[in-house]
This record gives C-alpha cells, sequence and structure tokens, in this order.
C-alpha cells in the first residue's frame, strides 16, 4: 500500500523526512509574509451583491455612518421636546461633533424637520453623522468622534448617550473575533495536551500528535495568507481552521500512533511495528482524509465565495495533517524509538503503554449482537427523537446585537437604539445607479425620492423613518430603517416590501435609474436564499462522494450503505440538539448566550459536510478492524473489532470533543453553536452509534455485509499481526 511504502521511506530517509517537513512549513510562513497582498473581498449574493458590486465601481464609498441615542437615564424623566437637559446635551454634542472635521452630514432632532428624530414614545432623540474623510481618514476621524462623544457624555451625567453604528459594530464584532482566535488558541492547546496526557501517559508520546497538530495549523495559515489574494478568508475561518485542525491533526496521529503501540507490544521492532502501523491505520487516515477533503469541496458547489475559502483552508489543515501523520510521523517514531514513552505520568503511564481491547465495548457489542434488531430499533428510535425538534429549525442569521453578549457597551446601544427606533441600526441600503453609466441624479430621480419617503411614511411600522440619502460618486444611496430585529421574519417581510412593491413603484417608473437592496438584512435573506437553493446539489454531492469512497475502500455495497445512514442518524440528532437549545433557548445561561428565535443560516449546511467527513474516521478505523477479524466469524469479528479499536476511537472522540467544546467559550452565538453540534455529533457518533448501531446492523446482515454481488470480499490480512519476527 502506498502510505506503507511512503512510511518505509520516510523510515529510511529519517533526516530527509524531518528536514524537509520543517522545511515546508518554513516555507509555508515565509510567504505568507512576503506573498501577502491586498485581501479580496467577499461578494454577497443575489441582489445584495449586486448593490455591493455597484458601489465597488464608484471612486469614492459609502460614507459610514453613526447613530447617538440622547435618553435620560432616571425612569419618568420629561419627554424629549419638554426636557431641557436632554436638549442642552443635544446641542452640545452637535456642536462638539462639528467641530475639527471629522465627521460630516450631522442630523439632529432639534434641526427644522428633526421631528422624525423623536423616538415614537417621546422619550428620547436620535443624532446622526457620517465618518469624514478618505479611506485612510476613517478609523482616526472615528476614534476623534468617538472621543468627542464621550467629551459630552462626561458634562451631562443625567443623560445617557448611546452610540453605534456601521463602524463601532464592525469594531466590535473583529474585537471579538480576534479576542475568541486568542481563547481559542489558549484554550485548545493545553486541552488536548491534557487529554493526550491521559490516552499515552507519557510526555513525550502526548507531545507528537501535538507538535504535528500545530505545525500543521502553522503552514496551514502561511498558504491561506497568499490565498487570500484570490479568494476570500474572514476571520471566521481562521478560527474554524485552528480547531478543526488540531481535532484531525491530533486524530490522525493519534490513529497510527495507537497502532504501532499496539504492534510493539506484540514483540515487533520499532520499524516493523511503525510499517504495520502504516498498513492499517496510516491507510484509514488517509482515506479519512480523502473523505474530509472530498466532503467539504462540497462547499464550493454554493457559489459563495466565503464557503469556497472555508473549503480551501480545510483542505489544507486536513491535506497537511495526512501528509505529517504518513511521512513525518513514522520517521519521528523511528527516530525516538522507546524514547517516546519517556515522561510518564503515575497512574495511567503504567498501562497505556500496553494494547488492551475495551472490556466494556466488548461486552455492549456482545449484548447487541445477541439481539441486535432490537438494540438497532431501539438506538434508531432514539436518534429520530433527538431529530425531531430540528423538523421546525429556522435559518436565521443572528444580527450583531444578537451575537454578542449584551454587556458590551457598543452591543447595549444597538440594542437601545434598535428599540427606540427600529431599523435605524440595521438599515437597508438602497443603491441608485444609472444604466448607461454616469452620474444618477436627476431631478425625476430627487422626486421619486421623495415619493418614496411619502410611501415609507404610509407604511409605518413596516418601513420607518428617518432615511438618509447621500451621493457617492455617480450613484445615490438611500438608507430605509426596516420593522423587526434586523434579521428575523418582520424584518424579511419589511425586505420584500421594500423590494417588491415601494421601490417598483417609485425609483422604478424613473427612466434609465437601475436600483439594487442591500444591507445587513438584504445580505443575510440572500445568503440564506442562496444555501438553501444549493442545498440538495451540496448534499447529493457529499453524500455520492462518500458512497463511492466507502465503496472503494471496503468493496461491499451495503457497509457504504450502512455507514452512511448511520451518519445522517447521528447528524440529524445534532441537528435536533441544536434547535432544542439554541432556537428553543434551553440552557441559555448556563451556555451564556441569548436566544433569538433561529439557527445560523450556513450552519447546518457546514455542520453536514464536515460531520460526514470527521465521522467516517470512527466508522472507517472500526469496519477496517472487524473486516481484519472476519475469518473468526462475522460475530466474533464485531465483537474483537469494536473491543481492540475502543480505545482508539474513545481518545479520538474525547480530543474532537473537547476541541470544539472550546467554541462553546467564544463569545460569539454562532461559534457556540458550532461548538454545540459538532461535540454532540461526535460524542453520539463515538458511543450510540459506535457501540450499538453499527454492531447491530453488521449483525443483521451476517455475512452479506461483505459480499460484493455474488462474490465475498475477502478478509484483510496482515501478516504481521500474528508474527512478530515477520
Amino acid at each position: 500500500m502506498l502510505p506503507e511504502k511512503t512510511a518505509a521511506w520516510s523510515i529510511r530517509h529519517r533526516a530527509v523526512t524531518l528536514v524537509g517537513w520543517v522545511a515546508l512549513v518554513a516555507v509555508a510562513l515565509l510567504s505568507g509574509i512576503l506573498l501577502d497582498g491586498e485581501s479580496r473581498r467577499s461578494t454577497d449574493p443575489g441582489e445584495s451583491g449586486r448593490a455591493q458590486t455597484a458601489l465597488n465601481t464608484q471612486n469614492t464609498f459609502d460614507p459610514l455612518r453613526e447613530n447617538v441615542l440622547v435618553e435620560a437615564k432616571e425612569p419618568g424623566s420629561p419627554p424629549f421636546a419638554a426636557n431641557e437637559e436632554l436638549r442642552r446635551a443635544t446641542e452640545d454634542l452637535v456642536t462638539t461633533l462639528t467641530t475639527g472635521g471629522s465627521v460630516a452630514d450631522v442630523r439632529s432632532p432639534l434641526a427644522d424637520g428633526g421631528a422624525e428624530r423623536i423616538s415614537a414614545d417621546g422619550t428620547s432623540g436620535l443624532v446622526g453623522f457620517s465618518i469624514a474623510g478618505g479611506e485612510k481618514d476613517i478609523r482616526p476621524n472615528f476614534e476623534t468622534a468617538t472621543a468627542r462623544v464621550a467629551e459630552v457624555v462626561a458634562r451631562h451625567p443625567s443623560v445617557r448617550l448611546s452610540q453605534s453604528g456601521d463602524l463601532s459594530l464592525s469594531s466590535v464584532v473583529d474585537k471579538g473575533i480576534r479576542e475568541d482566535v486568542k481563547r481559542s488558541e489558549l484554550l485548545s492547546l493545553p486541552l488536548t495536551l491534557v487529554i493526550l496526557l491521559v490516552v499515552f501517559g507519557a510526555l513525550v508520546a502526548a507531545s507528537v500528535p501535538l507538535l504535528l497538530a500545530g505545525t500543521s495549523v502553522a503552514a496551514t495559515f502561511g498558504f491561506l495568507s497568499v490565498v487570500d489574494d484570490f479568494t476570500p478568508i474572514n476571520s471566521a475561518t481562521t478560527v474554524i481552521t485552528l480547531l478543526i485542525g488540531m481535532a484531525v491533526g491530533v486524530d490522525y496521529s493519534l490513529f497510527f500512533l495507537r497502532r504501532q503501540r499496539e504492534e510493539r507490544a506484540r514483540g515487533h521492532s520499532i520499524d516493523a511495528a511503525t510499517r504495520i502501523a502504516a498498513r492499517t491505520s496510516g491507510h484509514v487516515v488517509v482515506v479519512s482524509g480523502l473523505t474530509v477533503v472530498l466532503c467539504v469541496s462540497g462547499l464550493v458547489l454554493t457559489g459563495l465565495d466565503n464557503f469556497t475559502g472555508l473549503a480551501i483552508s480545510t483542505a489544507f489543515v486536513v491535506g497537511l495533517a495526512v501528509l505529517g501523520s504518513v511521512t513525518v510521523l513514522p520517521a519521528l517514531l523511528s527516530l525516538l524509538g522507546d524514547k517516546v514513552d519517556r515522561g510518564r505520568i503515575p497512574w495511567p503511564g503504567k498501562r497505556r503503554t500496553t494494547a488492551e481491547k475495551s472490556r466494556f465495548w466488548s461486552a455492549t457489542a456482545r449484548v447487541v449482537t445477541r439481539r441486535p434488531a432490537l438494540w438497532g430499533g431501539l438506538g434508531a428510535a432514539l436518534l429520530i427523537l433527538l431529530t425531531l425538534p430540528a423538523l421546525g429549525m429556522r435559518l436565521q442569521d443572528p444580527t450583531p446585537a444578537e451575537s454578542l453578549p449584551k454587556s458590551m457597551p457598543t452591543i447595549d446601544a444597538a440594542v437601545r437604539t434598535q428599540e427606540a427606533f427600529p431599523g435605524v441600526v440595521y438599515p437597508a441600503t438602497v443603491v441608485l445607479t444609472a444604466q448607461n453609466g454616469g452620474p444618477v441624479d436627476s431631478p425625476a430621480l430627487r422626486s421619486a425620492i421623495t415619493d418614496l419617503e411619502r410611501r415609507i411614511g404610509e407604511t409605518s411600522g413596516v418601513l420607518n423613518k428617518p432615511i438618509a440619502v447621500g451621493g457617492v460618486d455617480e450613484a445615490v444611496v438611500v438608507r430605509v430603517p426596516l420593522s423587526g430585529a434586523g434579521r428575523d421574519a418582520d424584518s424579511d417581510a419589511a425586505l420584500a416590501k421594500l423590494r417588491t412593491e415601494v421601490l417598483p413603484e417609485t425609483i422604478g417608473k424613473v427612466d434609465g435609474v437601475e436600483y439594487a437592496v442591500s444591507g445587513r438584512t438584504a445580505n443575510a435573506r440572500d445568503f440564506a436564499d442562496r444555501v438553501i437553493e444549493r442545498m440538495p446539489l451540496v448534499f447529493g454531492f457529499v453524500l455520492l462522494a462518500a458512497f463511492v469512497l466507502l465503496l472503494l475502500v471496503f468493496r461491499s455495497v451495503p457497509v457504504a450503505i450502512v455507514s452512511i445512514v448511520l451518519n445522517l442518524l447521528s447528524i440529524g440528532a445534532a441537528y435536533g440538539v441544536l434547535t432544542w437549545i439554541f432556537q428553543d433557548g434551553h440552557f441559555a445561561s448556563l451556555l451564556g448566550f441569548t436566544p433569538y428565535g433561529g439557527v445560523v443560516g450556513w450552519l447546518p449546511m457546514f455542520m453536514f459536510v464536515l460531520l460526514l467527513g470527521l465521522s467516517m474516521d470512527y466508522h472507517i478505523f472500526i469496519l477496517s478492524r472487524i473486516r481484519e477479524r472476519r475469518a473468526e466469524g462475522a460475530i466474533a469479528a464485531i465483537v474483537r473489532g469494536t473491543g481492540t479499536s475502543a480505545g482508539v476511537v474513545s481518545g479520538a472522540a474525547v480530543i474532537m470533543v473537547g476541541v470544539f467544546s472550546v467554541f462553546i467559550t467564544l463569545s460569539a452565538i454562532e461559534y457556540k453553536m458550532m461548538g454545540v453540534g459538532m461535540a454532540v455529533a461526535v460524542l453520539i457518533d463515538a458511543t450510540l452509534v459506535r457501540g450499538v448501531l453499527l454492531p447491530a446492523f453488521l449483525a443483521l446482515l451476517g455475512e452479506r455485509a461483505w459480499r460484493r454481488g455474488r462474490k465475498s470480499v475477502a478478509p484483510e490480512r496482515v501478516p504481521e499481526l500474528s508474527s512478530p519476527n515477520a
């Protein structure tokens, strides 16, 4: 086999292999530094993408707008119109902001026509402004404006001034992602090391998988810095790549290292044991890695560049982990020899260096195979029961205020502003351009915008005021507040009304003018529509790819079908648990989130393609062990294969669950959802599926599980297993 030949070559050329790996990682990191150009921006799908493209072709950019909510701190205070302190604070704020040139287009509730900037209940006022200057001036001018708002806050202690807007919200999101990246790095490495210490019982042995996984992730980040010039790689992809890389890198090393230890315990030399491990576990690692890459590549079929970037990053980190497992790991184990067991920790260290089958899982498999129909039916029924909440799953992306904790001042300000002035924080952005190019502004268009504002007034409660109109080079941008929370059903209904009724009846009547609607609500809606549209294609591709690969590996149609069905059951159960917890709001205080009534739109598809690939690790590993022992009889092979693979599968599952649980500690609700969903799926797969359903289905099939047409698939032969001197 290729893995065995590769491992044998790596053992004979240890120095070349190890130096080559270090060189590869160094080249990746240097290329990320030296070849790192301008990052490619992502393009949204659908109409929001057309609006984005129209703005990107302009010589200037859409000014970033900020809002400051002015309200009394004490409840029961006089309304804004009659509250002198609120009015003085507002005048002070407007005067302070307009000095220095850091802002433009300041709009006040005290100005003529400013009544629409007083909340419906009359208690609050809203001051709006845009950040002045060119692209290089935006950040310093924003910081200056924020500092000036803070100065006004200090002069009016009885007034609450809450700032939120385009840049303040994006800044707090970016800060949250950076902190999440740091937290994930700080937690994942020591957590994985502790688990590996328990699994291997020796510091050196535990460090080897961690070293291989860490270098794979580092090299991936280096290469992604170059890829980012052509395909968008966002911050979320970085976090996901880090944790997936750690999980699969450690798991693949664990498969290999545990098998090598087993063969050493049987009396084989270090190099012979390593070659056997390469033939068996190395083969499993290659097939598992290929399965993950094939499954994740299905994301490219969505046509969404962020998904494409995620697929590329996952393929890189998994591919490097596989490469290291069949080259660097054999060379390193050959170099270390018995030193790999140095640094034993007292209790586990005495019992982890020998290969032992699990009495618990062997007994479980024995019980299940005696009455496979009963236990298989009960296990399948339980997973179907767990899946039921997923039938009511609502795909809905959270707004920043719903994603991040409200303890953040900017998020709290956004929530308060959204409550007082619905839609102002997350307005629809209507981009108006000339069909034949050139300036779009004209008397006819200005009249249509006036008519648009009138129609918005007539739809109060669906489309809201105040609107903001501004020029962006040759285009015109109109910001229209929508009802709802920003990404809920009310917001979607308001967006649909704006797109299908209000705009066609106003702007649509002006000859030569094109319009497209973007904004947070539109972006999320168009993204979800694309995901739903492409979901059957992606799911079909992933299932077909997994089926063909399993068929090639095991040459058995029943085994391939059973593996896929069991994976679908565990993924469905994970969907159900995900919906029950996050959409329905169970364990919210324990997990530190506020439910918003939906599940992140991209998560189910991402979980499906990744989990189908990752779950195949366990199935391929267990099925390979069972196939090795088919000569002992169908039931005996199932029991022994399940028992002897238990240590590796349990260790790998604990590592994956531990790494994915790191997501739960992060601040954004999207990461928490992914952590819970992935951890639950892996846990189900490594317990109920591995210990009950797979043995039950194989026992029901008997020898038919290994038949290809009329021929029976021969058991895999590993002659070295019975002869230490072979």
